[in-house]
């Protein structure tokens, strides 16, 4: 399995380094390379783009602009991030936009592998689940069955969807809270993708980094639910659509 990727950087000798590791590795396919952001979010409307090695201090719009871009936008996903930077101090602002990782320069050949390791085990995961899904659909088994089949390490675990809280991205994994027990289900996988398998009429999504379950609403606000002892905030992309499902209540 290739991945296609495409190397971002304004300074031509990080850039080259980054193209020559790209080439050096198996499972990669060098598809493009920029000196500008900008140059990449045309190339990324009109290619499909797996993973980006992504510089962050660039003029004009910088890496974790175009990273904050790529991850609210349903065209490019599930596009994946690496940030090659010489700062450290944007790790946490990294971990906001589901990066994978976070490369600090200089660096050399064997770290730029591990990461790019970790972008083959997503991809052989988002494959896995696909084939999962190909041969027996999850929808169709939410709306016949009311389960969900979720992928814990190396086996399938089934859930009940009466069970599920609400669903919440940590990262590269998504935690799954139930009614039934303390700690969240964790998955590697996005959010998106599972929100594509949950009957839209009992979940809904309300922040980039949270689904929620309707019917296990304790307290609403216009601005907020309460879920047991959790208090989620409603993001502005999101406000629409619950204000829509407010007024049939308020």
């Amino acid at each position: 399995m290739k991945i296609n990727s495409i190397a971002v950087d304004d300074e031509p000798l990080a850039l080259d380094l980054t193209v020559a590791y790209i080439n050096q590795t198996p499972f990669l396919d060098l598809i493009g390379s920029f000196t500008s952001a900008i140059d990449a979010l045309t190339f990324l409307h009109e290619h499909e783009v797996d993973l980006i090695f992504l510089d962050i201090n660039m003029p004009g719009l910088n890496g974790m602009e175009l990273a904050r871009i790529i991850t609210n936008s349903k065209q490019n996903s599930p596009t994946k991030i690496i940030f090659t930077t010489a700062y450290n101090q944007y790790a946490l602002e990294g971990y906001e936009v589901s990066a994978l990782d976070y490369l600090i320069k200089p660096f050399n050949y064997i770290n730029f592998l591990t990461a790019a390791n970790k972008a083959q085990e997503f991809y052989k995961l988002i494959k896995s689940d696909s084939l999962l899904v190909k041969e027996e659909p999850v929808k169709d088994i939410a709306d016949t069955e009311d389960i969900l089949y979720v992928k814990v390490e190396y086996q399938y675990i089934k859930v009940s969807l009466k069970t599920i809280l609400y669903i919440e991205s940590l990262g590269d994994y998504i935690g799954i809270h139930l009614n039934n027990t303390d700690k969240p289900i964790m998955s590697l996988m996005t959010l998106k993708f599972i929100e594509e398998k949950l009957p839209p009429g009992q979940f809904m999504r309300i922040h980039r980094s949270f689904i929620i379950s309707l019917d296990k609403i304790d307290a609403i606000t216009r601005t907020s639910v309460q879920i047991g002892k959790t208090l989620i905030n409603v993001t502005d992309q999101y406000k629409e659509a619950f204000n829509q499902y407010l007024r049939k209540w308020i």
